[in-house]
């Protein structure tokens, strides 16, 4: 364990560094130096350790990695002609992403944005994503007036956090479970659900903290499926999240934030815990001296000490341990796995206090005494880690905005403990992910279902039910108690987070962009352990549609050989253990900047493929082999009435489970009766189950129609014409695995125009009439972005862009990385 002074130093070196010499943080170094044997897969691996840390959106920490579909993405949505990057106020001002420089001004220490149920859904406005600046609005009176929610970080600022990154495999299609808080998304990532009943769309959604922690819930969690399955598993935290005596100071560096679920639910039995017990005994006996006294002098004692008291009592009697060891023997063996603490650990309560000079004056700040890997550490050591487990930090150690963000020094020294032993690394899968993005913008819109009683919010597998994903607005107000609630949502996907996952089989700086939730993590483990050990461990807690559009993440390893050192771009460290705690006195953020009508009026006419935002950093990285062969195409029914979308993923690649994928549906153009703009519609298609769709093209409003598809990985459609085109006849395949995609054009004989964002030049022009066109995309690694334009109608416009998967490895998006100038 590092003295306090070598943990200080370390924590403020990872949280932020601008100044002097060159590094790569040694964990990382180690890790990337332990090669798995030869031959070997993930398969192989024996232990799986995760860390879920808190509230923070993918683009607002890593938007601008390079290789990442973060602030470069070309095929952003808009919102009213203007790329969502812009934000609106109600004022009608336009804002967009600005730098939080770590060090130089206090963003660390102005805690957190609004991140619940309510506002989240009003972020997302049905889909449009453009109310994040009202949503989103800080709670403090001295913030209100900055775009906050827009503001980021980069690698200046994370250097650990970029260097992890670029060590191992980053996920940039991971999305939080839910649109709510931590514990709805923490509920999600162990036990695959918020309802008692998880596929009774009646049943109560849990979707605030405050319906959750400590509320006796039911339903069955994941950990007691390995318990059932014979499958060691744990959670390490230093302490437990009730109340066991410490102050709120202490707490905040030595507690488990109330981050561990498990607590939560009845079945474990939390109130049975030694240190509770303990610290109830002496609550009661203060308690009661302070009745008494008020008694003697005849005082009033106030109505909620007498009930507190009362509930103190009730559980000394109700969870001592007697009626512990009266439990079943599963109901004990959970309890003591999900509530492993460092009470071995003689000051593991305690704080210590470390002074340093700050502008030449001294300074104090209180660190943990003890070693807050006190177990972990030992079971490491001891090779005792078990198949499965999970780690819990402290407040200050999780990288809420509530707290300085010191969490890289906690993941740094997970990765410490692991690769202490190259044979314990060997043989491990870390897994770093966060439950939710606080109020963090970020630019990717969920995937959601459509509601399957209601065609009209578009469409998902035949014989599907997605009321366990939704709540209705009648379900709400029940729900809420609030009769004059208007939400009517699905509860999730909930927004991006950052997910990266180290091991031998998964480092060389690659990026996955396989759509992933928080309940892949349990489909992970359930892949694993059927292929090792032939255990049954599914969750039946995870509905039907999350388990075909979230991925189980085995697309993310390779094998052992395949897996080289990458190249990794040098971080700067601090020198001085104050640069985290100097930002406290530095000046509020002020970069942002409110957006001209020039600017607003070029980007409404700019090309489509250059909307991304100039902040990332230029290149690419190895991509992981996703298993996505999908079109989508234009027809226009025989009545010439509707036009159709068909969706389809073609199936045949190799994938470890049945892959689906979503996708988003909008209209940039007035729709419907309510002449409602950037109208959406979602779905989500089965492999090898086209689903057909139809827009009466009498709901356009005005001469054309507009159709826009948006799916994972910069996957892009655009079919555009007037009312009275004659409308091409156009099948576009870009599901084969021979490097091209292929035009199939109509009987009738037309010219056409094709641009192509990825030719050295920017366009190209190709002239077909009646027959097919096939596209080389070898020299662009399989990425396309063609633009059709009938030369005869000016108002016909087909855009199809995206990356053709065959089932090897590629890279990320060039035009993305900036590597092509459009």
């Amino acid at each position: 364990m590092d003295t306090r002074r070598e943990f200080l130093k370390k924590a403020g070196m990872l949280a932020g560094a601008t100044a002097a010499s060159p590094f790569i943080p040694e964990s990382i170094q180690r890790a990337l130096a332990i090669q798995a044997a030869p031959g070997t897969t993930f398969l192989d691996a024996e232990h799986i350790v995760f860390l879920m840390q808190e509230n923070r959106s993918f683009d607002h920490s890593l938007g601008t990695l390079k290789g990442v579909r973060g602030f470069n993405d070309p095929r952003i949505l808009k919102s009213e002609g203007i790329p969502i990057w812009y934000q609106k106020n109600n004022e009608g001002r336009y804002f967009t992403p600005f730098h939080l420089d770590i060090e130089k001004t206090k963003a660390t220490w102005m805690g957190s944005l609004p991140h619940g149920w309510a506002d989240m859904v009003e972020a997302r406005n049905n889909g449009k994503m453009n109310y994040w600046l009202e949503a989103k609005k800080a709670g403090n009176a001295s913030y209100k007036h900055m775009p906050l929610t827009l503001g980021y970080y980069s690698r200046q600022d994370l250097p650990f956090y970029y260097a992890f990154a670029d060590a191992f495999t980053v996920c940039d299609q991971h999305f939080c479970s839910s649109l709510t808080g931590t514990s709805p998304n923490r509920s999600y990532f162990w036990t695959g659900t918020v309802r008692e009943n998880p596929k009774d769309g009646n049943s109560k959604a849990h979707l605030e903290n405050h319906h959750m922690v400590h509320k006796d819930l039911g339903w069955t969690t994941f950990p007691e499926r390995l318990q059932a399955a014979g499958i060691p598993w744990k959670v390490y935290q230093n302490e437990i999240g009730l109340n066991v005596g410490m102050t709120q100071q202490e707490v905040d560096w030595l507690g488990n934030f109330r981050d561990n679920n498990l607590e939560f639910h009845k079945q474990y039995h939390i109130k049975c815990h030694p240190n509770y017990q303990r610290y109830a005994k002496s609550k009661v006996a203060e308690l009661e001296k302070i009745v008494a006294n008020n008694k003697e002098q005849s005082k009033d004692t106030d109505a909620k000490l007498l009930t507190y008291l009362q509930e103190l009592k009730g559980d000394l009697v109700n969870f001592s341990e007697d009626k512990f060891h009266a439990l079943s023997q599963q109901e004990q063996e959970i309890h003591r796995r999900a509530f492993t603490t460092n009470v071995n650990d003689p000051d593991y309560h305690q704080l210590k206090t470390i002074e340093f000079m700050e502008d030449g004056v001294q300074r104090k700040v209180q660190v943990p005494k003890g070693d807050l890997f006190y177990q972990f550490r030992k079971d490491v050591d001891n090779n005792e880690l078990p198949m499965v487990s999970w780690l819990v930090a402290p407040s200050r150690f999780s990288d809420h905005p509530g707290a300085p963000w010191f969490g890289a020094w906690y993941v740094s020294e997970t990765l410490d403990i692991l690769t202490k032993n190259p044979e314990v690394w060997k043989k491990t899968i870390f897994v770093l992910t966060y439950d939710e993005n606080d109020g963090y913008y970020d630019h990717i819109p969920p995937f959601v279902p459509a509601l399957h009683t209601r065609p009209e919010t578009g469409a998902v597998p035949s014989g599907m039910r997605t009321d366990n994903e939704f709540v209705t607005q009648q379900q709400e107000q029940i729900r809420s108690g609030k009769p004059e609630s208007r939400i009517d949502s699905p509860i999730g996907l909930g927004y991006r987070v950052p997910l990266v996952v180290a091991s031998p089989w998964s480092k060389g700086g690659f990026v996955n962009s396989e759509v992933f939730d928080l309940t892949s993590s349990i489909q992970f483990v359930e892949y694993f352990v059927d292929k090792k050990l032939g255990k049954d461990v599914k969750e039946a807690n995870i509905s039907d549609w999350r388990r075909l559009v979230c991925g189980n993440m085995t697309s993310i390893f390779r094998k052992a050989e395949d897996n080289t050192r990458p190249a990794i771009d040098f971080v700067s460290r601090d020198q001085h253990v104050e640069r985290i705690y100097k930002a406290r006195e530095q000046a509020l953020p002020s970069g942002f900047q409110e957006a001209s009508n020039e600017t607003l009026n070029r980007l409404r006419k700019a090309p489509l493929s250059s909307l991304g935002f100039e902040l990332v950093e230029k290149g690419t990285k190895p991509a992981c082999a996703i298993p996505y062969d999908i079109d989508v195409n234009l027809k226009l029914d025989p009545e010439k009435a509707r036009i159709q979308l068909i969706f389809e993923i073609a199936g045949d690649l190799a994938s470890t489970k049945e892959i689906g994928v979503p996708f988003i549906v909008k209209c940039p153009i007035a729709y419907g009766d309510s002449r409602e703009i950037d109208r959406v519609w979602n779905f989500a298609v089965r492999p090898k189950e086209k689903i057909i769709y139809n827009w009466p093209i009498k709901d356009f409003v005005g001469d054309l129609f507009s159709l826009e598809v948006h799916g994972p990985n910069g996957f892009f459609r655009l079919f555009q014409a007037a009312k009275n085109s004659v409308i091409p006849v156009v099948r576009f395949n870009a599901h084969s695995l021979h490097q091209r995609v292929e035009f199939e054009f109509g009987k009738e004989a037309k010219d056409y125009r094709v641009k192509d964002a990825y030719q050295e030049l920017g366009t190209r022009l190709k002239t077909k009439k009646g027959r097919s066109l096939t596209w080389d995309i070898t020299k662009s690694s399989n990425w396309y972005d063609l633009e059709i334009h009938d030369l005869q109608d000016q108002h016909i416009l087909f855009k199809y862009a995206g990356h053709q998967e065959n089932g090897q490895s590629s890279i990320s998006d060039p035009l993305m990385g900036g590597l092509i100038q459009v």
